[in-house]
């Protein structure tokens, strides 16, 4: 099994972020992973995206895609390229709160969750990545969540220990938003 997971985004929204917890959630699991961060030259407001491989085999080659098996797509900015990776198989989830582009009409498997507007309501808008990675667990199963939840603290740095109990949070309402969403 090989699968490959794109994050998209804007500086600020935690992309860099939920990708190190996913990444780290993996191998917990006993998975292989490689991971592949980018971002423009702006703290927020710039394009950023990171691509991860998540395999069960060692991964030999660095995580460059020319196609993905998921993308989470958290701002319409800069998300061209990964348009471009989209197959119509692919677990696409869009944050409908602020995503204003428009998906190929091709997507079988486009999920949209308010992960903004459920971040503004736990208390914290910088949890919405988090919340956006909580339901890509819950619609692709990829890892557990419970794993990814464990990753949380090792993922953030020493100054911001204090938003591991909101950033688990995020994940665990993004997760179950998937009951309600429509």
């Amino acid at each position: 099994m090989q699968r490959e997971v794109v994050f998209t985004g804007i500086g600020g929204q935690g992309v860099q972020f939920a990708s190190q917890v996913l990444a780290r959630g993996a191998l917990a699991a006993g998975l292989e992973v490689q991971l592949f961060g980018s971002y423009g030259g702006m703290m927020r407001g710039g394009n950023t995206e990171a691509t991860l491989v998540v395999s069960d085999e060692p991964v030999v080659a660095p995580p460059t895609v020319d196609r993905t098996w998921s993308a989470m797509v958290m701002h319409h900015d800069y998300w061209e390229h990964t348009r471009d990776l989209l197959g119509p198989e692919t677990y696409v989830l869009v944050d409908s709160s602020i995503f204003e582009g428009t998906l190929p009409d091709s997507l079988r498997r486009v999920t949209r969750i308010p992960a903004t507007r459920l971040a503004i309501e736990l208390g914290k808008v910088q949890t919405a990545s988090l919340v956006l990675l909580g339901a890509l667990l819950a619609v692709t199963e990829l890892i557990p969540l419970p794993a990814a939840i464990e990753a949380v603290p090792a993922a953030l740095p020493p100054y911001r220990q204090a938003a591991v109990k909101f950033n688990q949070r995020a994940l665990q309402v993004g997760h179950d938003a998937l009951a309600v969403a429509p």
